[in-house]
């Protein structure tokens, strides 16, 4: 069995991962990351891409690309890890070859939790990798196209499940999908009888934020005809139907699960410390308590908020705790000592759809609506896309959408999908491009 050393091994391409691998990097380690894909993903636009207002090249960058200045500290490795050994810092892969450091970054992201609801894993479609957001994208194109195959046009309804602002962007995308797209390709008629209901078992959307925003939010929501049904859970989801703990069941071939992540398999067999969620609790420092030079960051880990409670699975977190990781690191393997994380809280911030969205800016959540959140959003998400050119393809992309009301990438990513067949989660690529 082959086995290579370097000073940190890094598990997982995405946000954090690639904050703590660059970190470590500028500050003279040897790194190796190690990722299932040969890309990293912009995981809050994967929602465009469902509803072809984005490409795929847009949110997705090769990891080679990103680490080219590093290249003679950083090696990648495209491999799918089937084992990590967190006490002795090793990692191995499907192929027999293990990778052992002086220390671990455990990266390794998130699935979808469907909370054992009946049906959702076999029928709904989660929101969370390159590969979730192809196969919607490919599913609803296929329903488009066979409603309208025949000489009357078979409207359908979509559901989404969760009202947070995945739940919420992705309503209000297909929403408009409806309203616009489909209105000028087929019929305003056939767009009219199409309708997508936005369900949560709480009862507001974007919990998050404040009155006011959620207010906004749901006001919008509808206005762009999307029923929102709040207060009431998903019971048992077929391929046909939707039930709620109400009693109201909706009949829909498509839903779309937003209602919240987990830490998955891998990482419940690491023998980390698991809490809220299957995630890591860490340390302050985010290191893992038991586990000299390990941390776990990113949504594969609980960091303690200050407060008692966790911080949000957001990327500004995971992107700042990586590189907080990559200091510590060289701090330990030099000698020196961690310090705790300090997060420095830029806000939150979520689209509901052309020239609407709500802000709520830093610490002390500085409140935007409407068209000065939705130009807040624009320039946030082009800054923080990964590469000159993925910024370039966005912001073209969205204005073309803006102007002519027409979706610039309708593409058929997965033919079986569009065929309109089977579940994401029983698909054998399904996840393939979260981090693993």
């Amino acid at each position: 069995m082959d086995e290579q050393s370097y000073d940190v091994v890094v598990v997982g391409g995405g946000f954090a991962g690639v904050a703590a691998a660059q970190t470590s990097a500028r500050r003279g380690l040897s790194v190796l990351l190690l990722d299932k894909n040969p890309f990293h993903q912009f995981q809050p636009l994967l929602y465009q891409v469902a509803t072809s207002q984005i490409a795929v090249a847009s949110v997705a960058r090769p990891l080679r690309a990103i680490f080219r200045p590093q290249r003679q500290r950083v090696q990648v490795k495209i491999a799918d890890v089937a084992a990590v050994d967190a006490a002795a810092h090793t990692v191995t892969t499907s192929d027999g070859t293990r990778f052992s450091g002086k220390s671990l970054v455990v990266a390794i992201g998130a699935e979808a939790n469907f909370f054992n609801t009946p049906g959702a894993e076999e029928h709904a479609y989660p929101l969370y990798s390159v590969s979730d957001a192809t196969a919607l994208a490919s599913r609803l194109l296929g329903l488009i196209d066979g409603a309208t195959s025949g000489t009357t046009p078979q409207p359908f309804d979509v559901v989404v499940v969760g009202g947070g602002p995945t739940g919420v962007e992705t309503a209000g995308a297909i929403a408009e999908n409806f309203a616009y797209v489909i209105s000028h390709y087929v019929s305003p008629e056939f767009a009219a009888a199409c309708t997508v209901h936005l369900v949560d078992m709480v009862k507001q959307v974007l919990t998050p934020f404040s009155p006011a925003s959620q207010k906004y939010a749901h006001e919008r929501l509808t206005k762009a005809g999307v029923r929102v049904k709040l207060g009431s859970g998903v019971t048992e989801i077929t391929a046909t139907t939707v039930t709620l703990a109400d009693g109201t069941t909706i009949d829909t071939p498509l839903v779309v699960w937003a209602g919240g992540l987990k830490g998955g398999a891998l990482l419940a067999a690491s023998g980390l410390p698991l809490g809220r969620g299957g995630r890591v609790d860490v340390n302050p420092d985010l290191s893992v308590p038991g586990f000299d030079r390990v941390y776990a960051l990113g949504d594969a880990a609980n960091v303690p908020d200050g407060k008692g409670g966790s911080l949000p699975q957001l990327g500004s977190v995971a992107q700042q705790s990586g590189a907080w990781a990559g200091k510590n690191l060289h701090a330990q393997l030099s000698g020196g000592k961690p310090t705790p994380f300090a997060y420095r809280d830029k806000g939150i911030m979520a689209m509901i759809g052309k020239g609407a969205a709500v802000a709520e800016i830093g610490r002390k959540r500085r409140e935007l609506r409407g068209s000065f959140a939705f130009l807040a959003w624009l320039a946030v998400h082009a800054m923080l896309l990964s590469g000159a050119w993925q910024r370039i393809s966005a912001v073209v992309s969205w204005g073309w959408d803006y102007f002519t009301h027409r979706r610039p990438h309708v593409v058929v990513y997965r033919p079986e999908e569009y065929a309109g067949g089977h579940s994401v989660a029983s698909s054998p690529d399904h996840g393939d491009d979260a981090p693993h």
